[in-house]
């Protein structure tokens, strides 16, 4: 075992300490990386706080996670000391499955092992990123390409690759007409990566104040939804309409916006069940359905896509002693537009 420096809560909406935590020794396929920087992701903050149920604490969460390989396993061919890397939301699956073999290993029948508030197979507490240093299996850690700013770049373990899953699986591209719902910490990655897939992209939104954002990131147009006008003028418009929000909507209203055989495709967790006219879909054949992120093939996939195209989140660096004012910021969705902790700057001994 090893120790290093980590940000952990002991229990359920406590202050973050910085304490000392353990890492396991190198096991033959593992990686182990020197942070250098965390995204702070809005799943953070509901599972620090026990909104989606009990949790295990202490805590140290970060799932957005960039850094340099400082050791690797004896059996390691991937990665070398030095490579440029990033870890996303899971660390361990089965590896046998036939989910886990499509490269789905994030559904893993056996249960993927969350980066963070989740179990080794071994029964080992995971930790995430708010610490210096982190030991992954080698086939969930990715490469960041070169010339992708790594702070920019820690955002897209998650955000980007939660967004980027729908786009491919429904086919954004030329000739597609796509409406992006909220221009937040997935909202604005998901208008860059449709635009950059060559889709007409619509953006979403209950307030005229990002207008100007939206069209600077690759938006078409910019439709404020709080005018239920707005909205009914694009009934029947939309191949797609991926939603990036946790609020609630009248679902029906934007169903109506899908073309024939159009799809509702939602990654947000509200928190009252959605409600609707089964009319909305039947009639018209549409579809609501929900996606969840990807397995390491498709995230690097993401990753070299988004280097390809000059992709990166657009990002606040926070220090490592104030996260309580930017968990603030991210709760009140005042943060342009993702918050990511500067770990190898600011996280320190003394």
């Amino acid at each position: 075992m090893t120790s290093t420096l980590a940000l952990s809560a002991a229990t359920p909406g406590a202050a973050f300490e910085k304490v000392t935590i353990q890492r396991r020794d190198l096991r033959p396929d593992d990686v182990q990386i020197e942070v250098k920087y965390a995204g702070i992701c809005h799943s953070d903050i509901h599972q620090v706080n026990e909104d989606w149920g009990p949790a295990i604490f202490p805590m140290v969460p970060g799932h957005e996670i960039t850094g340099v390989v400082s050791a690797v396993g004896s059996e390691v061919t991937t990665f070398a000391v030095g490579d440029r890397v990033g870890v996303g939301c899971y660390v361990d699956s089965c590896g046998t499955c036939e989910i886990c073999l499509r490269g789905d290993e994030q559904m893993c029948l056996n249960g993927p092992v969350a980066t963070y508030n989740g179990r080794e197979y071994d029964g080992t507490p995971t930790a995430g990123g708010y610490s210096k240093s982190i030991v992954i299996k080698d086939h969930f850690v990715m490469s960041v390409p070169d010339g992708m700013d790594l702070a920019a770049a820690s955002p897209l373990l998650c955000a980007g690759m939660t967004v980027y899953a729908p786009l491919v699986r429904f086919g954004a591209a030329a000739g597609k007409n796509i409406a992006i719902i909220g221009l937040g910490g997935l909202g604005h990655v998901a208008v860059k990566i449709a635009h950059a897939m060559g889709a007409t992209v619509t953006l979403l939104s209950h307030s005229p104040r990002k207008e100007q954002d939206a069209l600077a990131f690759g938006a078409d147009h910019y439709v404020v939804t709080s005018d239920p006008e707005n909205l009914r003028a694009l009934n029947g418009t939309f191949d797609f309409v991926l939603n990036t929000v946790s609020a609630d909507i009248e679902l029906d209203a934007y169903l109506e916006t899908l073309k024939i055989d159009g799809a509702f495709i939602n990654v947000g967790f509200p928190a009252k069940p959605y409600q609707f006219h089964a009319g909305s879909i039947v009639m018209h054949q549409r579809a609501i359905v929900g996606s969840n992120f990807g397995g390491p093939a498709a995230t690097q996939e993401m990753l070299n896509f988004c280097a390809e195209h000059n992709i990166a989140a657009e990002i606040e660096l926070v220090d490592a002693g104030e996260i309580a004012a930017a968990y603030e910021r991210v709760a009140n969705s005042t943060v342009r537009y993702r918050a990511v902790i500067d770990i190898a700057g600011t996280l320190l001994d003394n």
